[in-house]
């Protein structure tokens, strides 16, 4: 019963901005470790950041600076605020509560001129 699902994702441009949503059920985004990786087809999973249940949050030096994680408990959600991106970005975005190791079905994020 604990399931995240993950929207937002579209085609932007190179510099541009995109939040990504994590909306969770079964369980408060709030009480556990929550995480965010991409993957590019072909490619292992990498992880991108994570928010601890005290707040402290970790960032991949890839995007480190560019991208903010973030949650709102009332709202049950968790968010991945991306900015000044590049074309490297591009895959597959995927929420992960940690605790019970559970994934999302992922959201394309396109950046591309």
């Amino acid at each position: 019963q604990v399931q995240v699902a993950e929207s937002g994702g579209a085609l932007v441009q190179p510099g541009g901005s995109l939040t990504l949503t994590c909306a969770g059920t079964g369980f408060n985004v709030g009480d556990v470790i929550m995480t965010w990786h991409r993957q590019v087809t072909g490619k292992a999973r990498e992880w991108v950041a994570t928010l601890a249940p005290g707040g402290a949050t970790f960032y991949a030096d890839s995007v480190k600076g560019r991208f903010t994680v973030s949650r709102d408990e009332g709202k049950n959600r968790l968010y991945l605020q991306m900015d000044s991106l590049e074309v490297e970005d591009t895959a597959v975005y995927y929420c992960q509560q940690f605790d019970s190791q559970t994934w999302g079905q992922g959201t394309q994020v396109t950046v591309s001129s």
